[in-house]
């Protein structure tokens, strides 16, 4: 249960030692001011929002400060330059941006410095003269500059971790050797680089699988053989050389400093099985182990992970008191936020696999295993609280071929000059035109980017598309849900034979995603070209889409808290972000609606459906084009002109935010005659002042008003008639995370109020006859659209 921290607490004036680590307080980190006596200090993970309070430098008599995971924005580094008699400091993972300050070199005692996981700039300082100091992690910051010869100088005793900054090209380790010494002092971007340190020689194959027995010797399961990974670690060390994978550990176990060897643990029982032998023994970290898989073939990967909790026990010793959590991240996303093994598996000594997909881009496949501050620390028991794993394997989802390296270097190239989509389509129509070969063979080079599966396999894991299994239908075809043998479940999207462009948006969507890997971006696992089939493998997704959630039939809307559609509107323009801004290929996605963005499990939302999308060509102002999209989220420059830029997608986002906010559907909700939608209704209310009436009435008084109208308001920018008017996505995002005031954008001037913008008045009139005449059609786009839709597409007209 979440609290604050009670206020009697500062009245404790004779406390010496404070620990406040694992629970759920609330609220702004105190300052302490009163506790001067305090010698240590330690608040980990316990959901205080930070920053470090600047009264926290009267503490004047501190020995120990230790404080970690805190939430909020980034702040300051705090004043503790009165805190000379300091022998260890951490202040990991507090948001804190800026330049370490120099007089942390005044802290002549000083044995451990752990500032990993902030956003701190600039260069280290020269804390040479240091004597005491054993241990420095500043692991993932942004730190830049020269590695000085202090930091080379110190001998083998010394834990050093600089991974995952921005060191200057002239500052780089010289050797690998140097690397490994240094334990990954190099740039964050620099994985190939990294992935040559991890042996002494080049890339000379590529690898299909990797197998890995973490902690353990060689072993061999039925016909795969699991390489051993028997060598001392440390705190901070990359401790492996191998052909096709490396690995590297961090962080110092503060409470109880254990041997080198012991960052392994051996099992003092036995678990059941075929594998048990993969259990017999596990990797250890305080902090952060990484596995990486290199000299990979590019494409779709399935990652399996094999745990069991094996040091902490299930019986009525101080054993059994211990509790281990921990993330878990793929390619840099997290997969497993908290993870308890134990919870997990039901108990101690039970295998536990977790699946995952993964997409090898750089012939690097990364997995990290980091602790985040929550879980047991003083129980008596060596290394109880951090990662632990005891098996690793990555296996490719796709077979080798002669011509794999050929193709890949051929669409690598595509990739790096932002034209992987034409050369697509010009390749496929080339082929096409010369019917030598057939449809599978012309999409054989995408194979590539998004892995192979054959008919067989999708049957089998459809059931030979059981009626049962279908979850969906839209323009495109049918959509059903599938396993695959190793259990991951995933939503096959089939082409439908009466569909005329869906060849065109095969190819499209496979050229879009294939390149694209973002949260809110739903994941493409493979596709299919046999015969007269053309198929698309997705992760699946259990809540379908939002369109259903909210407005389908009755027995499939969920009830969703307000919240929750916060989240999703934010998600979804996060999505949008990284379309317009953020990836390498900028992509105006065209068809922005309910429908298209699907809910996972956690109801976390994903953008679907790239068969309509376009690249954006920043060094033109708009592309003109055949207009395609869905009538009711097409902006009037688009729908009327095929005027099309990236600010269509962000006026389709408006429309989609009104649609969470008032639980509607924009088309069909008219409340009397005089308005054609949802929006018309909303514009009236907004001249009235009574923008809250929109408010889904299901929420009923559970939602924060000032976030709704927050939304709102945001949902009525973005539907701009006038595209220059509207924001863009990164900077909707900061206005619906409260970070960026609604004024900046002078929500004022719509046409309604503004005599400047009165010439839009025509344009909505227009569009507004448009949007009539559609409902009253019965053969529009939109009449076609269930709540049954997942991935739907839609089809092209002039």
């Amino acid at each position: 249960m979440k609290c604050k921290l009670p206020e009697e607490v500062s009245k404790l004036t004779k406390l010496t030692e404070l620990r406040l680590s694992g629970n759920s307080f609330t609220g702004k980190l105190p300052s302490f001011e009163s506790l001067k006596n305090l010698r240590k200090l330690e608040i980990q993970a316990s959901g205080f929002e930070g920053p470090v309070p600047q009264g926290i430098s009267v503490l004047t008599g501190m020995n120990e400060l230790r404080i970690s995971d805190l939430t909020g924005s980034a702040s300051e580094f705090p004043p503790l330059e009165n805190m000379t008699g300091l022998t260890r400091l951490m202040l990991r993972n507090c948001n804190i941006s800026g330049k370490i300050p120099p007089y942390i070199a005044n802290m002549p005692q000083l044995k451990i410095l752990d500032l990993s996981f902030n956003r701190l700039e600039g260069q280290i300082p020269d804390l040479g003269h240091l004597d005491s100091l054993e241990i420095l992690f500043l692991t993932r910051n942004r730190l830049t500059g020269p590695i000085h010869d202090w930091i080379r100088s110190r001998n083998s005793k010394y834990s050093i971790d600089l991974s995952y900054n921005n060191f200057n090209e002239n500052s780089e380790p010289t050797t690998c050797r140097e690397t490994l010494n240094l334990f990954k002092s190099y740039n964050s971007t620099k994985k190939s680089e990294l992935a040559k340190c991890l042996s002494s020689n080049p890339c000379s194959k590529n690898w299909y699988s990797v197998h890995i027995n973490c902690g353990g010797e060689r072993v061999t399961i039925g016909d795969t053989t699991y390489e051993a990974d028997e060598d001392s670690a440390g705190a901070a060390k990359f401790f492996y050389r191998k052909k096709s994978w490396g690995a590297s550990n961090t962080g110092y176990f503060w409470d109880r400093p254990i041997a080198l060897n012991e960052y392994k643990a051996t099992n003092v029982s036995s678990i059941k099985g075929n594998d048990s032998e993969l259990y017999t023994t596990a990797r250890l970290s305080a902090l952060s182990l990484t596995y990486y898989g290199r000299c990979l073939a590019n494409g779709n990967y399935t990652v399996t992970l094999h745990f069991a909790e094996i040091v902490i026990r299930d019986n009525r010793s101080f054993q059994s008191l211990g509790k281990r959590m921990f993330d878990v991240y793929i390619q840099g996303e997290r997969k497993l936020k908290d993870f308890d093994i134990r919870t997990d598996a039901g108990g101690v000594d039970k295998a536990l696999p977790r699946t995952f997909q993964a997409v090898v881009e750089d012939g690097i496949l990364e997995v990290r295993f980091q602790y985040a501050g929550k879980g047991t620390t003083a129980v008596p028991i060596k290394g109880t609280y951090g990662p632990l794993i005891s098996a690793i394997s990555f296996e490719a989802n796709f077979k080798p071929h002669s011509n794999h390296k050929r193709m890949a270097h051929i669409i690598a190239g595509a990739v790096a000059s932002s034209l992987i989509l034409l050369f697509t389509i010009f390749f496929v129509a080339w082929r096409r035109s010369r019917n030598r070969i057939s449809k599978e063979e012309e999409l054989r080079g995408l194979d590539l980017l998004t892995g192979v599966f054959t008919i067989r396999q999708i049957k089998a894991a459809t059931n030979n598309f059981d009626a049962a299994n279908k979850i969906g239908e839209g323009g495109f075809g049918s959509v059903y849900k599938g396993t695959l043998l190793d259990g991951t479940v995933i939503a096959v999207k089939q082409l439908s034979s009466k569909s005329k462009q869906g060849n065109r948006e095969f190819v499209n969507e496979i050229g879009m995603i294939s390149c694209l890997q973002h949260p809110n971006l739903v994941k493409l696992y493979g596709c299919c070209a046999e015969g007269n089939q053309l198929l698309m493998v997705y992760e699946y997704l259990e809540n379908n889409s939002l369109a259903r959630a909210l407005f389908g039939p009755e027995e499939h809307r969920l009830k969703i808290d307000w919240p929750t559609r916060q989240n999703i509107s934010i998600g979804i323009a996060k999505g949008l972000a990284f379309l317009h801004e953020e990836s390498s290929l900028k992509i105006v996605h065209r068809d922005i609606k309910a429908t298209n963005v699907l809910l996972d499990k956690k109801l976390n939302p994903k953008i679907s459906d790239f068969g309509l999308a376009k690249l954006d060509d920043e060094d033109k102002t708009h592309i003109s084009t055949r207009v395609a999209g869905t009538i009711g989220y097409m902006a009037p420059e688009y729908a009327l002109w095929g005027y099309l830029t990236y600010k269509a997608d962000v006026y389709s986002f408006g429309v989609v935010a009104l649609e969470i906010v008032a639980g509607k559907n924009n088309m069909k909700y008219r409340p009397n005659q005089k308005f054609v939608c949802l929006l018309d209704w909303a514009l009236l209310l907004q001249k009235q002042g009574k923008l809250m009436e929109l408010v889904d009435e299901t929420l009923g008084s559970d939602f924060k008003q000032d976030e709704a109208l927050r939304m709102i308001n945001v949902a009525l920018l973005c539907t701009n008639p006038s595209p220059a008017l509207r924001p863009t996505m990164s900077a909707v995002v900061s206005i619906l995370e409260d970070h960026l005031d609604l004024p900046e954008f002078n929500l004022e001037s719509r046409f309604y109020d503004d005599d400047d913008h009165l010439k839009f008045q025509g344009l909505r009139d227009k569009y507004n006859e448009m949007l009539s005449l559609s409902q009253s059609q019965t053969h529009t786009h939109s009449s076609n659209v269930t709540g049954r839709d997942y991935f739907s597409t839609t089809s092209e007209s002039t």
